[in-house]
This record gives structure tokens, C-alpha cells and sequence, in this order.
């Protein structure tokens, strides 16, 4: 049994619709083995922080808090206009307790993850005394998702999406999974400073890391040792992806 620990909060970042799902229903609701996608994001969240759990709602925010609910104890946050996912974490910061330390920010349509490589994301972050962590992956193929850039030193400094990325970024391959381990005093001052200039328009969470290096802030990064743990859900052929990575886990293989 995960260790709960007591001064660790944890953010899901649920309110997207999803387009690209090309349905009505709002993207975390999609059933995997007949359980909707966020139940089981909530599930880890749950063994790393106990009742310390925000999820963030948008699109159809009373279908996934009901959802949720049914069977969990969270507590929600309203995004009311999607403006990024740098937004949607102000939104959930009044809903943090007082005497949390550490913030981990989850995304709902990652459902793949486990508390083991959570809890090795905060552990790491901890011993280091860091003021932020982020959970990266080497891909071989990485278009589309979010570079991590390194100094020559080989330290973090910053992400930057694909949409903003120069041709020589493009070739990275070690790439942003969308979560982070953040020290709370850290998230709450990062996030007043960033700002929606990028292709977007779209206040990016992944903007606090630049704000850090600016700072000289303790940025690490922890690689991911399985990718299918970070395989996120944009479309059908994506659930039918990670459908197959959890029927495996369960030993269902029919």
C-alpha cells in the first residue's frame, strides 16, 4: 500500500471537451474497460495525497463531478473559459489547503499512469529540496508534444510547445508528459507572471518553468521509465492504445 503523504496536494487537470474525440461527451468520461478515463487518474491521486485531490472542471462539469463523486472524495474546481492549462491551475489554487507544501499537477486523460512512478516524482522532488520537478520521456518520435530544452550543462530551463518550436527544437526527443511536481509558495508567485504570448493566446503551465530559470529556481527533471504510462488519450485511436495497455496490466488479454 502507497504511502499518503500528508502535505501533498494534488490537481487534475480535467475540464477539456476534446474535439479531436469527435463526440459530445467531454473527453474524460470516455469509458476504458468500462470505467471513464479520469476515474482512474483520481484513483492514483488518491494514493499519493488521500483526500487532498482537486480535479479541474469545464466542459460538462456537472456530468464528470457527479462521475467522480459516485465513488471518490474530491474536491472540484470550476474553469469556466478554457484560456490554457496554466489557467486552469489558477483556478484550483484557492481550493488548496493551507498546509500543504507540494503540489503534483495530473492531466485527466492520462490514465495509463501509476502512484509508483508518482510517488517516485515527488520523492525525488523532496530529497532535492527542488522548487520544481517534471516528469519527462525520451520518445523516437516526438512531434507534437512539448520539448524539454536543457542548458549546456545539461540542465533544465524551459518547454516549449510544438506550435512555438524552432526546427533545431523540433529534433529533441526528450518531451514534457504535462506533470509536475511543484513547491506550493513556488506555483502560487510562477504562476501570477506568466502570460498568454504564444501562437495559442493560451496561459501555458509549462511557462513556470522559464519563470523558474529566470528566478534560478532548483529545476529537475525525472525521466519516465514506460512510455505506455504517459500515453495520453486525443482520439479514438488513442483509447483503443491505452485500452489494450490497461486490458495487459489487468492480465485480460481477451
Amino acid at each position: 500500500m502507497e504511502l499518503i503523504e500528508r502535505h501533498t496536494a494534488v490537481i487534475i487537470l480535467a475540464a477539456g471537451l476534446g474535439k479531436r474525440m469527435k463526440s459530445d461527451k467531454a473527453k474524460v468520461l470516455h469509458n476504458i474497460l468500462d470505467k471513464p478515463m479520469v476515474m482512474y487518474v483520481v484513483e492514483t491521486a488518491k494514493k499519493v495525497a488521500g483526500d487532498n485531490v482537486i480535479v479541474v472542471v469545464g466542459n460538462q462539469a456537472e456530468k464528470v463531478r457527479k462521475t467522480v463523486s459516485e465513488s471518490q472524495k474530491v474536491v472540484f474546481a470550476l474553469q469556466k473559459s478554457q484560456m490554457g492549462t496554466g489557467h486552469a491551475v489558477i483556478c484550483a489554487l484557492p481550493q488548496i489547503p493551507g498546509h500543504i507544501k507540494q503540489v503534483i499537477i495530473l492531466c485527466g486523460d492520462v490514465p495509463a499512469l501509476t502512484a509508483d512512478t508518482v510517488n517516485r516524482l515527488l520523492n525525488d522532488h523532496k530529497k532535492a529540496e527542488r522548487d520544481i520537478t517534471l516528469l519527462a520521456i525520451e520518445i523516437d518520435k516526438p512531434k507534437g508534444y512539448g520539448r524539454v530544452i536543457f542548458d549546456k550543462n545539461g540542465w533544465a530551463i524551459g518547454i516549449v510547445e510544438e506550435a512555438d518550436a524552432t526546427e533545431e527544437q523540433k529534433k529533441i526527443k526528450t518531451i514534457n508528459t504535462g506533470i509536475y511536481c511543484v513547491k506550493k509558495d513556488f506555483l502560487f508567485d510562477s504562476l501570477k507572471k506568466i502570460r498568454p504570448d504564444n501562437i495559442q493566446k493560451e496561459f501555458y503551465l509549462t511557462d513556470i518553468v522559464s519563470v523558474a530559470h529566470k528566478e534560478r529556481k532548483n529545476i529537475g527533471v525525472v525521466m519516465g521509465a514506460d512510455v505506455e504510462e504517459f500515453m495520453g488519450v486525443n482520439d479514438h485511436n488513442d483509447l483503443i492504445k491505452v485500452e489494450n495497455v490497461m486490458r495487459s496490466r489487468s492480465g485480460n488479454i481477451s
